[in-house]
């Protein structure tokens, strides 16, 4: 008999009753350091006093009207996001796979505006993730996204990563964008150079196309910036941001210049609860604590911190790590046994690891984590990775 929960999880037997900043409280009492962040998305830990009382103050006042009427919170969040970054507009939605379907609308109605019907084609990658949407699993492309669920949404062309000679070859006159992770999520955590993303940014003002980025899982602070693509000193003309900007609380946006955005006039989208009052108040409270440059300066410190005790955990268990890569608090231990097997260690070492692909295990703690707090880590780290080489 079918469970009344779909099965499309394959869940870890914890129950959590409780956060407390990086800890999760089991229902029997046990305290698990939380390195996962409900995968990138808690970047002020579980029950930030200030989160919390953004939440309540909302629920007191107001909880949803529709886009069909003017939402305070919702511009004054618009507002930071702009003064914070490349983009001169946003629209809101619910997650990040709703943002990669508006981010292919807008790219393909931006070109059919400037009559250009036909440059619908998107370029991705190999290895990426954007959500399991239509727009989402097309771009991914793998077998393990689409198998099943044809006919898929065509337009996509998916070049390997790092492949420059293929992505210059897949461009052709239907080619309307290029779409890409500053750093894989989900592949792996494979940070793409600083200097890949300047020849991709200068590669689409060659060829005329729009770049599109996903900072679903990169962005909001993660990588010690705001977001990931300033560290390569260039802009986007559309990018997709989720998990961390709303704290805990369902929350994503598109991002977009003026340009790009041109052909989304009123009726060609909308969400019914994309940006509504409790959302964005807690997205608010989230950009007040995020874009202030101490707080992004003790998430680089911090960083530097868990890199380094990583660094010698690798070396330390020589037979079980192979490698640490990432920036700033997204880091992937490339493992040389099974991922999971390490996540399950983790579990009885008390501390929450997330498994990705290309044999990583991701580390994406709460970007206010205090330096005792990585170093427990690390401890816990240690023994599950101890009790690995004893089973």
């Amino acid at each position: 008999m079918i469970p009344s929960v779909l099965p499309t999880y394959s869940r870890a037997p914890l129950h959590f009753v409780k956060g407390e900043g990086s800890w999760l409280i089991e229902e029997d009492g046990r305290r698990f350091l939380d390195l996962g962040s409900g995968i990138a998305v808690n970047v002020l830990g579980h029950a930030h006093p200030a989160l919390v009382a953004a939440l309540t103050g909302q629920a007191n006042a107001l909880w949803h009207v529709s886009n069909l009427y003017e939402i305070p919170q919702q511009q004054a969040l618009a507002d930071k996001l702009v003064a914070a970054s490349f983009a001169d507009t946003v629209f809101f939605t619910n997650s990040g796979t709703e943002a990669c379907e508006l981010a292919v609308k807008m790219a393909r109605k931006y070109w059919y505006e400037k009559g250009h019907p036909e440059k619908t084609g998107i370029i991705a990658f190999n290895g990426s993730f954007h959500g399991r949407s239509s727009a989402g699993i097309a771009a991914a492309g793998s077998e393990k996204m689409v198998k099943g669920f044809g006919p898929i949404l065509p337009g996509f062309k998916h070049v390997d990563w790092g492949d420059h000679d293929g992505l210059e070859a897949a461009i052709d006159d239907t080619t309307g964008a290029i779409l890409i992770e500053p750093i894989q999520g989900e592949g792996g955590i494979r940070p793409l150079p600083d200097q890949c993303l300047r020849g991709l940014r200068a590669l689409c003002d060659e060829r005329g196309l729009l770049l599109i980025l996903d900072e679903v899982q990169c962005g909001i602070g993660r990588t010690g910036k705001l977001f990931a693509h300033e560290w390569a000193g260039v802009t986007p003309d559309i990018m997709m941001v989720a998990k961390g900007i709303g704290g805990g609380f369902p929350l994503g946006a598109v991002l977009a210049t003026e340009e790009a955005a041109s052909g989304m006039t009123v009726g060609t989208h909308g969400s019914t609860y994309g940006g509504n009052p409790l959302a964005c108040a807690v997205g608010n409270a989230v950009m007040d604590h995020v874009t202030d440059p101490d707080f992004l300066e003790t998430v680089n410190r911090n960083a530097g911190l868990l890199r380094q005790k990583l660094e010698g955990l690798v070396a330390a268990h020589p037979e079980v790590f192979e490698g640490v890569r990432g920036t700033g608090l997204m880091i992937g231990l490339k493992v040389r046994v099974a991922p999971a097997d390490l996540v399950r260690a983790g579990y009885d070492a008390l501390v929450i690891t997330v498994p990705a692909a290309d044999n990583v295990v991701r580390l994406l703690p709460a970007l206010n984590i205090t330096g005792d707090e990585i170093a427990e880590a690390v401890n816990r780290l240690d023994a599950a990775a101890t009790a690995l080489k004893g089973a």
